[in-house]
């Protein structure tokens, strides 16, 4: 992904806000946040059925109030290990708009957290060099306190297949 692209991304992301309101959360020990305007719901897990030949990260669909929705496992977008469900495990049940249309989306959490603000003063694009996990997957990495927050480009996560940029050459 060029610098561009990723100054693009992070400039959607905050518009003309200083601060932006979100729901944190976790996977495998690291914070995430979603903008909270685009939370719907947040469950206790629910029973979910396998898809076949879905991908890897979206498996499996959940029944959310009468609707089949698919529930994805972002953290194996990211490359992270998939883990065990415990006590404080949930679902958050987003909606985004995916080809013009109104798509609802539930994510599975580790953990949720808070819903808070973060100031766009501590937060900047993610870098070009270091990462390991896909740039154009990350809005931006907010500092709060001794760690970083990571703002997740969910679009980019979930965007169809013809509009998902080619992967990069080995």
């Amino acid at each position: 992904m060029s610098e561009a692209a990723r100054k693009l991304d992070y400039e959607t992301i905050w518009g003309e806000e200083d601060e932006l309101s979100v729901l944190t959360f976790n996977l495998n020990g690291e914070t995430f946040a979603i903008e909270a305007i685009v939370v719907q719901e947040i469950l206790d897990l629910l029973p979910e059925t396998h898809v076949p030949g879905s991908k890897s990260f979206v498996s499996s669909v959940i029944n959310f109030r009468g609707k089949v929705i698919p529930l994805a496992d972002i953290r194996l977008a990211f490359g992270m290990d998939a883990t065990e469900t415990t006590i404080d495990s949930r679902i958050v049940v987003i909606e985004l708009d995916l080809d013009d249309e109104a798509t609802l989306i539930g994510l599975r959490t580790d953990k949720v957290n808070e819903v808070t603000t973060l100031p766009k003063l501590a937060s900047e694009p993610p870098p070009s060099v270091g990462m390991r996990w896909r740039a154009d997957y990350i809005n931006c990495l907010v500092k709060r306190g001794g760690e970083f927050i990571i703002v997740p480009n969910l679009h980019a996560i979930f965007a169809p297949r013809k509009d998902r940029p080619a992967p990069a050459p080995n």
